[in-house]
């Protein structure tokens, strides 16, 4: 299995994860605001979940933008761990060819076999 990511990717999915969260409150309230006309129509028990969801609409938004916020955070933090990860491996890298004898590799030297 091959893992192959651009180093783009977990910076345009925070973006868009944050753009989400955003978006997400303002959906909670319409979607009350949507529903308001039945508000009188419910009975029994179907009136009180929604009586119960509709005085927890605030709470509910904000705890579902929380959520968001979190995985939000947890994506910036990938994507810092990920660019170090990225230049570590190339000042490893660089640090090692300086260090190396690429003379003592050549495939020409004296005592090859022909």
């Amino acid at each position: 299995m091959k893992f192959d990511m651009g180093w783009t990717t977990l910076t345009t999915l925070t973006r868009q994860s944050q753009g989400s969260s955003d978006e997400l409150g303002a959906l909670v309230t319409a979607l009350i605001a949507a529903a308001s006309p039945l508000e009188g129509k419910f009975n029994g028990n179907g009136r009180a979940m929604w009586d119960s969801f509709k005085s927890r609409s605030d709470q509910v938004s904000a705890d579902l933008n929380g959520a968001l916020g979190s995985i939000v955070v947890g994506q910036s933090g990938m994507d810092t761990a990920f660019v170090q990860g990225d230049e570590e491996m190339s000042t490893n890298a660089t640090a090692t060819q300086a260090g190396a004898n690429f003379d003592a590799a050549r495939f020409g030297a004296r005592g090859s076999v022909r």
